[in-house]
């Protein structure tokens, strides 16, 4: 089963290749992994994707918060959180099936990056699903190259990263 996890971790050198050693030594296998600062500079979220089993997840998040620059660890349940991803592609095309091609990209609300005589560099920003789709749709064309960032995730509810010691955000 996967599971999208997210770390906030203090805005270190290493914190990384500490987290990351932490599965690797354990032989968690990271299916995607996307780190950035947070609305603190201080502050950095890393949202993983992993694949495992409910025993696997407990020791992930155990094992994790026992670092020392780990703040805080979420497992994001299904429906408690929004996640996107954004995917480049570049796709063969021909005379003949570029319009083929611009409309099956248009169908999914991806966009045209770029555009040359023999390729197309597509973009589109989505949630696993949407992703998916345009995978499927342009892989009969010939896909020639795909550079994905991973997914990012964030919980629906204002709590679910509320950082000890912070004002609340009322709306």
């Amino acid at each position: 089963m996967r599971h999208t996890i997210s770390i906030l971790v203090e805005n270190k050198f290493g914190v990384l290749a500490r987290i990351a050693g932490l599965f690797s030594a354990r032989g968690f296998n990271i299916s995607s992994l996307a780190v950035g600062e947070t609305e603190d500079p201080t502050v950095s979220r890393m949202t993983i994707v992993v694949e495992g089993d409910e025993k696997t997840l407990e020791q992930i998040k155990k094992q994790s918060n026992k670092l020392i620059d780990v703040i805080k660890v979420i497992d994001f349940k299904e429906g408690d959180f929004l996640d996107r991803e954004l995917i480049l592609l570049k796709v063969a095309v021909t005379a003949k099936n570029r319009k083929e091609v611009l409309e099956a990209v248009d169908s999914v609300g991806a966009k045209i990056a770029n555009a040359g005589s023999k390729s197309i560099s597509v973009e589109a920003v989505g949630d696993q699903g949407k992703i998916q789709a345009l995978l499927e749709l342009l892989r009969p064309f010939g896909i020639l190259e795909v550079v994905r960032t991973g997914r990012i995730a964030m919980g629906i509810e204002d709590k679910a990263f509320r950082q000890e010691g912070k004002p609340e955000v009322n709306e």
